[in-house]
């Protein structure tokens, strides 16, 4: 049991310092950033799917295996872009529920 008081942890400066620096936009926006590419680039992947169907569709395709990778590759990237939500969202929720 003494050996709780050995434990270091993140001073009130430190806290500050890095309340300061989301604040200023260092962490927040980079984080924003990263997000929208993300998600612009599964859009991107989503229209090239919808193009692929499309071509399916009206039999204009010149190649069925890259319209079938297309579309695989679509679906995967929502599947994972809609885990990245709810993890975030799961985040969000318990940092709310957190109690200061």
């Amino acid at each position: 049991m003494n050996n709780i008081n050995n434990i270091a942890g993140a001073s009130t400066a430190d806290l500050l310092k890095q309340k300061g620096a989301v604040e200023k936009g260092t962490g927040g926006e980079a984080f924003a950033e990263q997000l929208k590419s993300a998600i612009n680039e599964v859009n991107d992947i989503q229209q090239d799917s919808e193009k692929a169907i499309a071509d399916l569709a009206t039999g204009q395709v010149k190649d069925l295996h890259q319209a079938a990778l297309a579309i695989g590759k679509a679906e995967t990237s929502m599947k994972l872009m809609l885990e990245i939500r709810n993890k975030a969202l799961n985040a969000y929720k318990e940092i709310g529920r957190t109690q200061l």
